[in-house]
C-alpha cells in the first residue's frame, strides 16, 4: 500500500500498472478501496481493460457507483459486458433505476439479456443468486467434441469443473466432471458417461436452502432449473459463502433485537441506524414496564423485608441469561435444522434437566452466600434460592419453547432471542419471587 502510495506521488503509473497486474484481483480491490477518491479513480483508470471488470466485482457497492458515474457510457459499458451476469445483476439490484436504465441500454444485447432474466426472480430465491455462465453439453457428443465445447465456451464460464448435460428444450439429464471427460474415451458418448443422479434446485428455492445443499454435499455447484426442469442456471460456492455470511449477520442483528439492514456498520448512517434499533427498543421499553407493575404491586412486602430489593437484579439477570443460553442454542439447532419442531419434547426434557442442574449448583452456591457474606436469615435465603431454581427453570422452558413455536407458525426463529425472553423471564422471575416471600416469611 505504501509502495502504490510513493509511486502515485511520484507519478510511475506504469509500474503502478505492472505492480498491480502481478497481484490478486482480490488484493487490487482492497488497496483501491484504501486510497483516497481521486487517487482511487486515478488507479483504476490506468488497469488493464481486460483486469479491470474482474477487480470492478470485488469492490464495495458504493466504489463501484463511483466509477459508474465517473467512466464513460462507454468504458462502463465494458466492464458490465465483462463481469459475470450475477455479479452484474447485484449491482443493478443497488443503483437507482434511471442508472440501470442507462447502463441497460449501454451494454451488449446477450448481457442486457441475462440480467433482465437473473432481476426477474424474487429476493433471496435461487434464481436471483444464480449465474448464467455455464458449460452445457449435448448427450449425443463425443469425448473429443465435448473438449472442442469447453474450450469454445470454458472462458466465458463461471466454472468448467461439472458440465452439464442437456436434451432437447434443455432439459437437464445428467451432469458429468471435466476430470471424467478428460480420463475418458475420445469417441465415448457424453450421454453414456453422465452421471444420472443429479441434485438440483429450483428457481423460486430459497438460497439458504441452497446453501445447506452445496454445504451437505460439498458441491462446488448446484444447478438451478425452472418448473418442467430446464437448465436456467448455476449456483456457485463463492456465491454460497456470502449468503451464509449474509444469513448469520442478520440472525445475530435480530437476535440482539435490531432490525436487519444489508450495509455494513461504516456505510449505515445515524438516522438509518436510529431507524433500525428503535422499534424493538420501544417494544421492549413497554413490556418491561409489566415489570415495574410486578414490583409496585409488592410494594408493601418490600417496605417489610427491605432486603428482597437487594436481590432482584441477581434474580432477574440470572434468569435472562439462562433463557438466552437455551434460545441461541435452539435458534441455531434450528437454523442448521439439527432439530425440528417434532423434537420440540425431547427438546424440554432435556433443557429441563440442564435447567434443574444449573439452578440447584446456582442455589447452592448462593445460599452460602446468603449467609456467610451477606448475613441474612436463613427464610430469606431459602426465598432466594428457591426462587433461582423456579426461575432458571422456567427461562430454560421459555428459552427452548418460542423459537420452536416461531419456526413453526412461519416466524424466524432468531426473532425470539435474548432480549424479547429476558423480558418475560423477568416478569415471570418476579411473581415466583413475590410468592414465594408471601408464602414462607408470611408477609
Amino acid at each position: 500500500m505504501e509502495e502504490i502510495r510513493e509511486l502515485l506521488e511520484t507519478k510511475q503509473y506504469t509500474t503502478i500498472r505492472q505492480k498491480l497486474s502481478e497481484m490478486y484481483d482480490a488484493d487490487v480491490a482492497q488497496i483501491l478501496e484504501e486510497l483516497p477518491a481521486e487517487d482511487f479513480m486515478k488507479v483504476f483508470r490506468i488497469l488493464p481493460k481486460d483486469t479491470a471488470a474482474d477487480i470492478f466485482s470485488y469492490l464495495e457497492i458504493e466504489h463501484q457507483q463511483m466509477i459508474i458515474t465517473s467512466l464513460s457510457e462507454k468504458d462502463t459499458a465494458n466492464i458490465i459486458n465483462n463481469m459475470m451476469a450475477d455479479d452484474a445483476a447485484d449491482l443493478f439490484e443497488e443503483m437507482p433505476a434511471n442508472i440501470v436504465k442507462r447502463l441497460l441500454s449501454a451494454v451488449s444485447p446477450e448481457t442486457r439479456r441475462d440480467i433482465n432474466h437473473l432481476l426477474r426472480y424474487p429476493e433471496d430465491s435461487a434464481g436471483s443468486i444464480m449465474t448464467v455462465e455455464y458449460v452445457d453439453l449435448k448427450e449425443n457428443l463425443t469425448v473429443a467434441e465435448a473438449l472442442e465445447r469447453i474450450r469454445k465456451v470454458g472462458l466465458d464460464s463461471e466454472t468448467i469443473n461439472t458440465c452439464y448435460v442437456l436434451g432437447p428444450s434443455r432439459k437437464l439429464l445428467g451432469t458429468i466432471t471435466l476430470r471424467k471427460i478428460l480420463l475418458s474415451d475420445p469417441d465415448a458418448l457424453i450421454g453414456d458417461l453422465m452421471h444420472e443422479n443429479m441434485i438440483y434446485v429450483n428457481t423460486t428455492t430459497d438460497q439458504e436452502e441452497v446453501a445447506r445443499i452445496i454445504q451437505k454435499y460439498d458441491f462446488t455447484a448446484v444447478p438451478v432449473v425452472d418448473n418442467e426442469e430446464r437448465l436456467v442456471g448455476i449456483v456457485t460456492v463463492d456465491d454460497i459463502v456470502d449468503i451464509l455470511q449474509q444469513e448469520a449477520t442478520e440472525d445475530i442483528e435480530k437476535m440482539a433485537a435490531i432490525v436487519p439492514t444489508d450495509k455494513p456498520y461504516m456505510r449505515t448512517g445515524v438516522f438509518e441506524t436510529w431507524k433500525k434499533r428503535i422499534p424493538w427498543l420501544l417494544l421492549l421499553m413497554v413490556s418491561a414496564t409489566f415489570t415495574g407493575g410486578i414490583i409496585g404491586k409488592f410494594e408493601s412486602a418490600l417496605s417489610t423485608y427491605v432486603v428482597l430489593t437487594t436481590f432482584i437484579p441477581m434474580l432477574m439477570d440470572t434468569g435472562g441469561n439462562a433463557g438466552g443460553q437455551a434460545s441461541v442454542t435452539i435458534i441455531r439447532g434450528l437454523s442448521l435444522e439439527e432439530i425440528g419442531f417434532k423434537d420440540i419434547f425431547k427438546v424440554i426434557w432435556k433443557e429441563i434437566r440442564v435447567a434443574l442442574v444449573c439452578g440447584l449448583t446456582l442455589a447452592v452456591c448462593n445460599f452460602g452466600k446468603l449467609l456467610l457474606i451477606d448475613r441474612v436469615s436463613i427464610p430469606v435465603a431459602i426465598v432466594v434460592c428457591t426462587t433461582l431454581v423456579a426461575a432458571v427453570v422456567i427461562a430454560k422452558f421459555i428459552g427452548c419453547t418460542l423459537p420452536m413455536f416461531a419456526k413453526k407458525l412461519g416466524f424466524d426463529p432468531a426473532v425470539m432471542a435474548s432480549p424479547f425472553i429476558t423480558t418475560i423471564v423477568d416478569a415471570l422471575s418476579l411473581i415466583i419471587y413475590f410468592s414465594f416471600a408471601t408464602a414462607i416469611l408470611h408477609i
